[in-house]
């Protein structure tokens, strides 16, 4: 669970040494200018934050001096994103569906490379008529299917980037519902605008892209963010597929589809926890 982030390292240092000497272990990862404090034992959530907010006020009292010098001698178990294995780091942010998704489509696309990309589609690919309008995986399984090495690369990535948040913040029913809207939505509104001849993940991505955008500005304790400036270059990218810009062919209205969807259902959360705290 991602609790904070500090812009000074020796501030988060100090806070994860002192929490050591509580038997609560933190673990820090640096992202771009700021570093984050991750916590692995979720139980522990609100006696860290309770902590957390006494430290905020009086960072300079001597407790975390004197944690800093004992954690120093007798090892605090600080663990940083650099030191750890690439797999440890991957599920020290992705929760068991997170996982499960990328795997999956792991599978699907050395499936399509063994047997070609038609034979995949005859079982997964959008249903093509009414009769197969019962086989209800077909609403659901394009999002599996991916074309290219950087197609399945660029939305898993955005999807263990943006996915693991959201099942370690608001739990694995919340992304699976996401999800699954979002790849039935998506997949309509792409079947609807270029045949059923299309697949991936990113009307998903577009989907957690606007939930934790809009989610994060409007409830920043949730945890739940996504940079302004990331979610600046996925206008812009998604801009670049309406204007058929570089040759590349692009799900453009999976991915607008996905956003709005994204977007209504932070609006939507975020609106009746607003009206939660006001009664």
């Amino acid at each position: 669970m991602r609790i904070t982030e500090f812009s000074h390292p020796r501030l988060a240092q100090a806070f994860v040494d002192y929490m050591a000497t509580q038997g609560i272990r933190l673990r820090l990862q640096a992202e771009a200018s700021r570093v984050s404090l991750w916590l692995d034992d979720v139980s522990q959530q609100s006696r860290v934050e309770q902590e957390l907010q006494l430290f905020v006020a009086n960072p300079d009292h001597p407790r975390y001096q004197a944690a800093s010098w004992q954690s120093g001698t007798t090892r605090s178990g600080l663990q940083y994103a650099g030191s750890a294995s690439i797999l440890a780091n991957l599920r020290a942010r992705a929760g068991g569906l997170t996982v499960s998704v990328i795997a999956a489509c792991v599978l699907v696309f050395i499936w399509q490379q063994v047997a070609g990309d038609g034979a995949v589609m005859m079982w997964l690919a959008w249903p093509a008529d009414p009769a197969q309008y019962m086989e209800v995986w077909r609403w659901f399984t394009p999002a599996l299917l991916h074309f290219s090495l950087l197609h399945i690369l660029f939305n898993l990535l955005w999807w263990w980037y943006l996915g693991g948040a959201v099942e370690k913040r608001l739990g694995s029913g919340k992304l699976l519902v996401i999800a699954l809207i979002s790849a039935l939505l998506s997949g309509w509104m792409q079947a609807k605008f270029s045949g059923i001849s299309f697949g991936g993940l990113s009307g998903v991505v577009y989907a957690l892209m606007g939930y934790c955008w809009l989610r994060g500005e409007r409830d920043p304790h949730s945890g739940v963010f996504l940079e302004r400036g990331l979610m600046a270059f996925a206008l812009v990218w998604l801009v670049i597929g309406w204007l058929g810009m570089f040759g590349l062919s692009i799900a453009n209205a999976a991915h607008l589809t996905g956003l709005l969807v994204g977007l209504a259902m932070a609006l939507a959360d975020t609106t009746r926890l607003s009206d939660r705290r006001n009664r």
